[in-house]
């Protein structure tokens, strides 16, 4: 997604402006290092790994992205708790300073690291056969904070129903009551607490501050094709349409490691290593005794003395289990992989979140365009490193919405994200024109894909198959989701805005066309997950059992969105954070917190479709 600034790498306009604003920063950011005060610089220290010295740790944490940094804050939490934290990727600050890493901390700036390996595994997918055999595009975080510190900062946690489905698809103990408190625990909203929201956790939730009238447009347009407001789509009602809430505090991005691990990293029992590849889990027989890793091109070892657990995400977890012989044994062997548990379930059932941008052409100059002209850019992001605020200080996705796709569907499966902007090639292009889009798919697809290693090298990206588009259903709801949106843009609260459609276009009106153009344009919304699927230990598919246990194996847990056992509707951050908070009570050995009759709205009727 693009809004106001561009990737170095890949847009042009942006390379002028960063020369422009090399200079002009030159002397602000001086001053703002040598202002840091002592407290800064300790926070910003991570603890040196010496292998030679302490190599065995209570825990050993793989990942330090959005499960990762609740893991290592809460569990060392307890002084007698060690825990060995390793980051793949980089810092997210430069000697303390999140100024220096503006590319990562200014919201507006998000699409800067879509175009830059550095933070980036940068993955794609295989050829997708239903989709015009386009190679798709993943980015994923590789850096503190993970994918928190490249995402768009939306915060949204799903349905009731969602997790009531996990607890019926074996994942017991996880339906709402037993999940919202810990979406609570983590949370601290602006807005302050109530029965859904929480005003005491690590994680700032925010609310959109720019006031644009074409948001107010958005919101106006959907109540009048006949859909509700909702003042919180993440509390009582998730159906409708609404204000978004995001995970931005004053004026910055606020990712786990900004909510978790800094608050965390002067602790004695906690220590960090960035740029540490893991290669490998140890095991004796069947127990995970600690993990293999390259740091400065050398490889060592890293001993954990209870548990090794994996909060890599959707493709890096399943890819150290199968590195480490954890996976379906007969694809192991054909690499040479020893064998230590034959679990066919690994890397399968992966599920993702497709969408499509429908965008009109603005009659008005009130879009972001003038916003993304190097001078402009230049002055936004001045302001944003002096104070924090004004347009570098969103990411502009301030209004969305559910639905649902017809009558009989039981609560939302399409999703909205309104953008007072043009988005060409996952923000990779500059916008051209004054124009707005809307950001829409169907959030529980019937495709399910899988993810193999290509060989043993751990370098080597996997073989990604999200097998997209593979059933007559998923088709139908986009077609739906395309509909709906044109019915949406056609309200009267458009018209002093309303120009020629861009795309679609005009031209494109009869199902084949409809099909073709979601063939041609869909993209992922970057929520790949459930690639560790949680379940019964009778269940043949499942990974890891309702406690988080890789199972078959002893000392071993994966943490993170691939342990969901079906993607939620909605954006995957929020869940992801939830399942840390409640994973960590787990381990503690707490009793899980629960909320039982929490109201959750319902429509008065399924005979129609809003």
């Amino acid at each position: 997604m693009s809004y106001l600034m561009k990737g170095v790498k890949c847009c042009s306009p942006v390379n002028r402006m960063h020369k422009v604003t090399g200079t002009l920063l030159k002397a602000h950011l001086l001053k703002t290092i040598l202002g840091m005060n002592k407290q800064q610089f300790k926070s910003s220290h991570t603890s040196r790994l010496n292998s030679e010295k302490i190599d065995s740790y209570n825990y050993v944490i793989v990942g330090a992205g959005s499960a990762g940094c609740v893991l290592a804050n809460r569990l060392t939490e307890d002084p007698l708790s060690t825990v060995l934290l390793l980051e793949a990727g980089p810092k997210d600050t430069l000697v303390g300073s999140k100024r220096l890493m503006w590319k990562i901390h200014m919201p507006a700036a998000l699409t800067y690291n879509l175009c830059d390996e550095k933070y980036n595994w940068y993955y794609h997918t295989t050829s997708q056969k239903h989709m015009d055999n386009r190679i798709m595009y993943w980015p994923r975080g590789r850096v503190w904070g993970g994918s928190s510190s490249l995402n768009a900062m939306v915060y949204v946690r799903g349905h009731a129903e969602d997790y009531n489905r996990w607890s019926r698809e074996g994942a017991v103990g996880w339906d709402y009551e037993h999940c919202l408190p810990y979406f609570k625990k983590a949370q601290t909203h602006e807005l302050g607490p109530d029965q859904y929201r929480g005003g005491n956790g690590p994680l700032h939730v925010s609310r959109p501050k720019t006031d644009h009238p074409l948001h107010h447009a958005f919101l106006e347009a959907a109540q009048q094709a006949g859909y509700p407001f909702t003042d919180d789509m993440n509390g009582y009602q998730q159906e409708g349409f609404g204000w978004m809430d995001m995970t931005i505090y004053q004026g910055q991005r606020w990712s786990t490691a900004s909510a978790y691990l800094r608050p965390a990293i002067s602790r004695p029992n906690l220590s960090v290593a960035e740029k540490t590849l893991v290669t490998k889990i140890l095991f004796q027989g069947k127990k995970s005794i600690g993990v293999e890793y390259v740091k400065n091109g050398q490889k060592k070892k890293a001993f954990a003395s209870k548990e090794v657990i994996l909060s890599g995400g959707a493709i890096n977890s399943p890819q150290l289990l199968m590195l480490s012989g954890i996976g379906n044994a007969d694809d192991l062997k054909k690499l040479g992989i020893p064998v230590v548990c034959h679990l066919p379930g690994v890397g399968q059932n992966l599920q993702d979140h497709l969408e499509v941008y429908v965008q009109q052409k603005c009659t008005k100059p009130i879009t972001l365009y003038n916003a993304q002209k190097p001078v402009n850019m230049v002055r936004i992001g001045l302001e944003w490193l002096w104070k924090f605020t004004g347009e570098g200080a969103t990411a502009h996705l301030e209004s969305g919405g559910f639905i649902r796709s017809e009558p009989g569907v039981p609560h939302p499966d399409i999703q909205f994200h309104f953008l007072p902007s043009q988005v060409i090639d996952h923000g990779r292009v500059a916008s051209t024109m004054e124009a707005y889009q809307v950001h829409v798919g169907p959030m529980r697809s019937t495709s399910v894909g899988w993810l193999k290693l290509k060989s043993r090298d751990p370098n080597d990206h996997p073989i990604i198959e999200p097998n997209y588009m593979s059933t007559e259903r998923d088709i139908w709801e986009f077609r739906q989701c395309v509909k709906l949106t044109r019915e949406i843009f056609a309200q009267k609260a458009f018209e002093n805005f309303r120009g020629p459609e861009i795309q679609p276009g005009n031209h494109v009106q009869s199902d084949k066309e409809i099909d073709a153009f979601v063939r041609q344009k869909a993209d992922s919304a970057y929520h790949p997950s459930c690639t560790c699927k949680m379940g019964q230990l009778s269940d043949s598919s499942a990974v890891v059992d309702p406690e988080t246990k890789v199972i078959g194996v002893e000392n071993l847990r994966v943490v993170d969105a691939s342990i969901m056992p079906s993607v939620v509707t909605g954006n995957l951050n929020a869940p992801t954070i939830m399942i840390a908070e409640k994973a960590a009570d787990i381990i503690k050995g707490l009793p899980s917190l629960q909320e039982k009759n929490v109201p959750v709205y319902k429509p008065k009727t399924l005979e129609t479709q809003r």
